[in-house]
């Protein structure tokens, strides 16, 4: 558990040089010294109160159940500096034109990845799509809602099971309908692994790469999505072809845009 005078002093002995088995712990668990800073600053800003445990942890990032100073629940998602798939990830940022031109170290692509992730769930959010709320965001920290199922952190479509796939497989196609036609978003990655059950239905994470229609490689990636898209309605009773599925989307994201 991390709370600021914790963070505090974890900055001081990094600074001094320590390395003992505790340090070496922290840094595992993503915590170097610019994001323990990071972090402190979102305390100081009362964003972030605690973080408490890691939920969930990734290639590129951990995220952790968190909560405000005012003791109401978040999820911090730390992006790792130190991580080599990042060096696969610059196709997903250059030709957006949201961003400028990208420099070559390392924490200023992750930094401005975890900025990019902001910015689309803002997007999204803003378009009625069924996303995680984003609250704060410096450097390669994202704060943003905690999303639960039945008072505890929300599982992965994969590993659900759904009490009710009819009303699951409709709802999803109402945020994906407004994410693509609405919010005019390409989410680039989606799949079972990045969709949340959830008290409220399915919810639409792991936004980092998502584009916008006018990026390069936004066809190809909405082509794959649609894939993996008519997959997952198809495990939930839904059987649509490629043509037949774009056509709802736009029908959905279209009524989005009525509303």
């Amino acid at each position: 558990m991390y709370d600021p005078r914790r963070v505090e002093e974890l900055i001081a002995r990094w600074e001094n040089g320590e390395r003992d088995a505790e340090m070496r712990k922290v840094r595992n668990e993503v915590f170097d010294v610019l994001t323990l800073r990071n972090i402190y600053k979102l305390m100081e800003r009362r964003v972030i109160g605690r973080l408490l445990r890691v939920i969930s942890t990734g290639k590129e990032a951990n995220v952790f159940e968190a909560m405000d100073p005012r003791g109401n629940p978040l999820a911090v998602k730390l992006y790792r500096v130190e991580t080599s798939e990042f060096r696969h990830l610059r196709k997903y940022i250059e030709g957006d034109p949201r961003f400028g031109r990208l420099r070559r170290d390392r924490r200023h692509l992750v930094d401005l990845w975890t900025r990019k992730e902001f910015k689309n769930l803002d997007t999204a959010y803003r378009h009625g799509v069924s996303v995680p709320v984003p609250f704060a965001v410096r450097g390669n920290v994202l704060v943003m809602e905690l999303i639960t199922k039945d008072g505890a952190p929300a599982p992965l479509l994969r590993s659900a099971e759904l009490e009710d796939p009819e009303g699951f497989a409709e709802s999803l196609l109402d945020s994906a309908g407004r994410l693509y036609f609405g919010a005019g978003l390409v989410h680039a990655d989606l799949s079972e692994y990045n969709i949340l059950v959830s008290d409220r239905g399915p919810v639409i994470i792991d936004m980092g790469q998502s584009v916008p229609w006018d990026h390069p490689l936004s066809v190809e990636f909405f082509r794959r999505d649609m894939d993996r898209l008519r997959g997952i309605l198809a495990s939930l009773g839904r059987e649509y072809s490629f043509n037949e599925l774009v056509s709802i989307l736009k029908e959905r994201g279209a009524q989005w845009k009525k509303m």
